[in-house]
């Protein structure tokens, strides 16, 4: 893979410096995250974005069925994988902070959010 140019190429800070400045939060709460957490986020995203691609590409090129819905099953885990490593984290440091400091509610929002997570 061709790498692009230092000059061409933003640092990790800049493109989550872009990221929050272009797309606002959906929601009013927001999370510092570490570089290593945002760098493994982000590195997953990248993976299950590029089997998406390819399973586009596979469509486009009348790909046999089997071998999509594997793809496809593929995309699944790997999102599911992704899930799960942020729920982690999100336990570790949210839900654990917010409770340390008398925020019961934070537990009321986790169930509705794991219920959405379930269904």
């Amino acid at each position: 893979m061709a790498e692009r140019t230092e000059a061409a190429k933003p640092d990790a800070a800049e493109e989550k410096a872009e990221h929050t400045e272009k797309k606002p939060c959906c929601c009013h709460k927001k999370k510092e995250r570490s570089e290593k957490e945002y760098k493994d986020l982000i590195h997953r995203l990248n993976r299950i974005e590029g089997q998406i691609r390819g399973i586009r590409n596979m469509v486009e090129q009348d790909a046999y069925c089997p071998d999509i819905l594997i793809q496809v099953a593929a995309a699944n885990a790997a999102l599911n994988s992704f899930n799960k490593v942020l729920l982690g984290n999100h336990l570790r440091t949210c839900v654990a902070n917010d409770i340390r400091e008398g925020h019961d509610e934070t537990i009321d929002e986790l169930l509705k959010v794991l219920q959405r997570l379930m269904k």
